[in-house]
């Protein structure tokens, strides 16, 4: 962790003299500027990719962060201060990621970000914004194993989603399984859970295999998939890669009536690039669905339509503008944006969000939240199957895992990507598998 933390510290560097001389890191802040009080701005830090493979997932998840702030905005701001959202690319890269972190932090001045997808992109960040007494808001599921005081977790950990929804799965699926995955940390550690959740209800893995982030040549995976007639198949691909799967699935005759797919990853936004007809049918598992009733979430829905058109809302854009609302919340209580006040007052929020009610756990960071699993309609939305019902407490470490487990298993991932929390991509021409 020391030799980590030493190249985030030469990379903040770097980033710093990058800016002195004006050539490699070029940045517009984003005001949403209002008729209020002439004192000084809030600045907050919107850190998320708008290009790379991520795209796609990421860039909805900025624009309902932004329609957060521009909300707060249009109420006046907090403590009579407008907000002013400074955005920056990531650029589906972990290490963009840990630079421009270092940028709104240590050069924009920014009291708190609002970013990552990725466990990687988080991982990268998350010394920074130790190290720089900052916080962090982080919106997506991810694999658990983690807890920080400066960040604090708005999106699912596995008992909130793995767990419950392999438990669905195997009762409700089938007992073969056969996992897909992207090569960075989350597909990887969630597999490692998902392998000892399987041994314990006494199920089967016929098979594993992962694929870059970005990929598009899945022939390999599916000639496995087809070799080995798996009852489910449980994908933790991200990105843009899940629009080439369903297609090579679909057009190899891997259909869900027969071969269903539950994913952890995917959600309306990202699966609005695949055809109806390989999508409708196959199930996911989140806290959140646009098509949930409640007058929260119908609010909710009809402002982002209104500012951003008929897009699909998912649980990530959710969880975004959830973070939002608990930090401004807290900025209220405290009578301050200082990150160092907001790490405690934090602990202390709760909200009638789109989803339901969630709030902070004070041990972990994490969110309390219900756990669904939903099946894809033929408009592309979620028909609910399952809900825990009831918000369910974060237990970041599952309770079958051993800390010094948990520990080994991330050193191992992280050492033997040389330093980095996803696979790098060949140095040369070659494919994607």
């Amino acid at each position: 962790m020391h030799r980590f933390r030493a190249k985030i510290a030469v990379r903040y560097l770097h980033a710093m003299a990058a800016l002195c001389l004006s050539a490699l890191l070029v940045h517009a802040p984003f005001s949403v500027a209002a008729d209020m009080a002439d004192s000084a701005p809030i600045r907050v830090g919107i850190l998320h990719s708008k290009t790379g493979t991520m795209a796609v997932s990421e860039q909805p998840v900025a624009d309902a962060t932004l329609l957060a702030i521009e909300q707060i905005n249009a109420q006046g701001g907090l403590l009579g201060r407008r907000l002013e959202a400074v955005m920056a690319d990531g650029k589906s890269d972990e290490n963009t990621f840990a630079l421009e972190a270092a940028r709104l932090i240590g050069e924009e001045h920014v009291d708190v970000l609002f970013g990552c997808w990725t466990s990687a992109s988080r991982k990268a960040v998350k010394p920074l914004v130790e190290e720089m007494d900052s916080l962090l808001f982080y919106p997506v599921q991810y694999e658990g194993l983690e807890q920080s005081d400066h960040i604090v977790y708005t999106g699912a950990v596995p008992n909130q989603q793995i767990v419950p929804a392999v438990n669905w799965a195997i009762n409700h699926l089938g007992k073969r399984v056969y996992l897909i995955g992207s090569d960075y940390v989350f597909p990887h550690v969630a597999n490692w859970l998902i392998r000892k959740q399987l041994h314990i209800m006494q199920a089967d893995l016929v098979g594993e295999s992962y694929v870059l982030l970005g990929a598009s040549d899945f022939s390999s995976v599916i000639a496995d998939i087809r070799r080995l007639h798996p009852d489910v198949i449980m994908n933790t691909i991200n990105g843009d890669s899940n629009t080439a799967f369903f297609h090579a699935l679909k057009r190899a005759g891997v259909t869900a009536d027969r071969t269903p797919v539950l994913s952890f990853s995917l959600a309306e936004a990202g699966m609005q690039r695949i055809p109806v007809d390989e999508i409708a049918g196959q199930y996911a598992a989140w806290s959140y669905f646009q098509s949930l009733g409640g007058s929260a979430n119908r609010a909710f829905v009809t402002a982002f339509h209104r500012r951003f058109g008929s897009v699909a809302i998912s649980d990530p854009m959710e969880s975004a503008w959830v973070g939002v609302q608990l930090w401004a919340s807290a900025v209220k209580s405290a009578g301050t944006s200082d990150p160092r006040v907001i790490r405690d007052t934090i602990l202390h929020q709760s909200l009638d969000a789109p989803e339901g009610t969630v709030a902070v756990d004070q041990n972990s960071h994490h969110l309390w939240k219900v756990a669904r699993i939903g099946r894809v309609n033929r408009q592309r939305q979620f028909d609910v199957v399952w809900s825990s019902g009831r918000a369910l407490k974060p237990f970041p470490y599952p309770l079958f895992v051993k800390r010094d487990e948990a520990r080994a298993l991330l050193n191992r991932l992280y050492s033997g990507w040389g330093g980095q929390w996803s696979a790098p991509a060949p140095a040369t021409g070659g494919g994607h598998e």
